[in-house]
């Protein structure tokens, strides 16, 4: 169940789509210089991304397993509720808002 794209991916993307489309484009030094500080600290973000450990999603995968197996254990609505309200938090705070 892990999330995909991944953090890493996403960044990843961004700065092949802002070297390859965008900065090709910029005639202005100035847009041009802040396009590759920028495109520099997305690097960084990558970097520091691919340090992180590798989350263990194994519990969720069992619950997983379980709920499709038809055993659902107590507390799962609320399990399930928190880990999509944390996914949320990342992903998009602003429509998770729209609900609280």
């Amino acid at each position: 169940m892990t999330e995909r794209p991944t953090a890493q991916e996403l960044t990843e993307a961004i700065q092949e789509f802002l070297g390859a489309e965008i900065l090709p484009t910029l005639t202005d030094h100035r847009l041009r210089f802040r396009m590759l500080v920028a495109m520099n600290a997305l690097g960084i973000v990558y970097r520091e991304l691919a340090a992180l450990p590798v989350g263990d999603d194994a519990e969720l995968r069992e619950l997983a397993r379980a709920i499709r197996d038809g055993d659902v254990p107590p507390g799962t609505l609320e399990r399930v509720r928190a880990d999509v309200e944390a996914r949320l938090v990342i992903a998009s705070p602003s429509f998770l808002e729209k609900y609280r």
